[in-house]
């Protein structure tokens, strides 16, 4: 069983900056795609980003591009993610998401189906 542990959330100004951790317990970390959804207050879960194994891809959700960044230290395991310029629509429960069974090779996938492990959450408040 693979356990995703969220961190870092917390309340930030518009304009302000936060980073989000998450460690990971699977044995094949360094071969998991990792990625982070969010989900607001009566939203659908949304993606925000992903990562290939070993930092060479990232892929990001166009609202988010240019202000938050995705991570990873393998030997931690353990993925983050920079957040930017925040703003009100920022404002969410941030999950982390492990797919195990991808090829290297394989593409990112923006979609949570595709992701077989989540972590709890973590709460995210932007205020204006």
């Amino acid at each position: 069983q693979v356990q995703l542990v969220e961190s870092g959330g917390g309340l930030v100004q518009a304009g302000g900056s936060l980073k989000l951790s998450c460690v990971g317990s699977s044995r094949t970390f360094g071969r998991d795609f990792m990625a982070w959804f969010r989900q607001a207050p009566g939203k659908e879960r949304a993606f925000v980003a992903a990562i290939s194994r070993s930092n060479s891809r990232t892929l990001y959700a166009d609202s988010v591009k240019g202000r938050f960044s995705i991570a990873r230290d393998n030997d931690k395991k353990t993925v983050y993610l920079e957040m930017n310029n925040m703003n009100a629509d920022d404002t969410a429960v941030y999950y982390c998401a492990a797919d195990t069974n991808k090829i290297i090779t394989a593409p990112l996938s923006a979609t949570p189906d595709s992701y077989d492990y989540w972590g709890q959450g973590t709460q995210v408040t932007v205020s204006s």
